[in-house]
């Protein structure tokens, strides 16, 4: 895929991070500004992430339209067989579990109807980030782009900075986290000292989006019809139009 499309579909995938509620400490799920993505920009997604999809080494993440969906992220009752502790190809040990936190923090895992706090083993959970092993696709992608690899790495240095006096953004309570996150994520809460972090917080929100919601459990999220299978072909929907007869 060319460098043109991709930098086309980074631009488009865009995330609004949610914060805690301060009274009820609740962790909402984000949304794609509001709106799933298109179509379009949906398959030119998959079309990049497809080229992850040969990579051998990976336990969580797996490709949404792999030949074989019950492998990686399947979260049906069959257990699928165990994979080998996924190794970071590029990132360092401490900068992937930042990777794997932060990824967490902006797609949580949640049920249906609440928080994680109100999650019981009754209700059904919504896979977030972590399930779908979004840090091993984003420490793929970093390892095959050149030009990506400084950006992360001054980026999760820049993260570690503004956790002082804590060593690293690990160290912090997760409300501690989600504080240093808002002030990247929200206009209102912007620092003008703070732009490097803004603009690494995109950068990394964006690729989140993209690992998520090109494995078969953010496909299904989406609704994509791409993973129906269909005993019969579906009819036209046109019904009415003379132009469609027989179709």
């Amino acid at each position: 895929m060319s460098g043109r499309i991709k930098s086309s579909l980074i631009a488009l995938w865009n995330v609004t991070y949610s914060e805690p509620d301060a009274g009820k400490k609740r962790l909402k799920r984000p949304h794609l500004a509001g709106q799933a993505p298109s179509r379009r920009e949906l398959l030119q997604a998959l079309a990049l992430a497809s080229a992850a999809s040969v990579f051998p080494g990976f336990s969580r993440w797996s490709y949404g339209l792999a030949a074989e969906p019950n492998q990686g992220n399947d979260f049906s009752s069959a257990a699928p067989a165990l994979k080998p502790p996924y190794r970071p190809q590029f990132f360092s040990p401490s900068q992937y579990r930042s990777v794997e936190v932060l990824a967490d923090l902006i797609l949580p895992a949640t049920p249906e109807n609440g928080s994680r706090a109100e999650q019981t083993s009754a209700s059904k959970s919504q896979p977030g980030a972590r399930e779908a092993g979004v840090a091993e696709f984003i420490d793929f992608m970093v390892l095959t782009d050149p030009v990506l690899q400084p950006q992360f790495q001054s980026g999760l240095e820049w993260l570690d900075q503004a956790s002082i006096p804590l060593l690293s953004f690990t160290a912090l309570t997760p409300l501690q986290q989600h504080a240093v996150l808002a002030r990247l994520a929200y206009k209102a809460k912007h620092r003008e000292s703070e732009k490097a972090g803004q603009e690494f917080f995109r950068l990394f929100r964006q690729y989140t989006v993209m690992g998520f919601y090109t494995t078969r459990i953010g496909l299904e999220s989406l609704d994509y019809p791409g993973l129906r299978f269909y005993e019969t072909s579906p009819g036209c929907t046109h019904v009415g139009n003379p132009e469609h007869i027989g179709i």
